[in-house]
């Protein structure tokens, strides 16, 4: 159901390197979430890092759309740049598992296909 792959990289190079690597595969990032700040900025004490990066292929997103619509609520693909225990990881949801939950459409299948294969060439990219 997951794909995590530890880096030897800092938690802030990996990130970077991740931001590069979706650019170099045709993506775009829409949003990073800082959960690490945010949560620290609310008085929560939690110190790991994390980042989750909001990614989308543009072409790709409106297959999906154009199947069925209500699979909006499985988009945009989310990679997240973490630490653990002082390891930074990288990772994310394999899109086809996810969407084979949501969705029986072979076309579907094909396109979650497609992303699972370049969002991980991301990941180990970024490592």
């Amino acid at each position: 159901m997951y794909y995590i792959t530890e880096s030897s990289k800092s938690f802030n190079q990996a990130a970077a390197d991740l931001e590069s690597a979706v650019k170099h595969h045709g993506f775009g990032v829409l949003h990073i979430h800082d959960l690490g700040s945010t949560l620290r900025s609310k008085g929560i004490a939690f110190d790991e890092e994390c980042k989750v990066f909001e990614v989308c292929n543009p072409a790709q997103a409106a297959k999906v759309l154009a199947a069925d619509m209500r699979l909006n609520m499985a988009l945009p693909c989310r990679i997240s740049v973490f630490t653990e225990s002082g390891k930074t990881k990288i990772g994310l949801i394999r899109p086809v598992q996810m969407l084979a939950a949501l969705s029986q459409d072979p076309a579907m299948l094909e396109v979650a296909k497609e992303v699972e294969e370049k969002t991980i060439l991301m990941v180990d990219e970024a490592k």
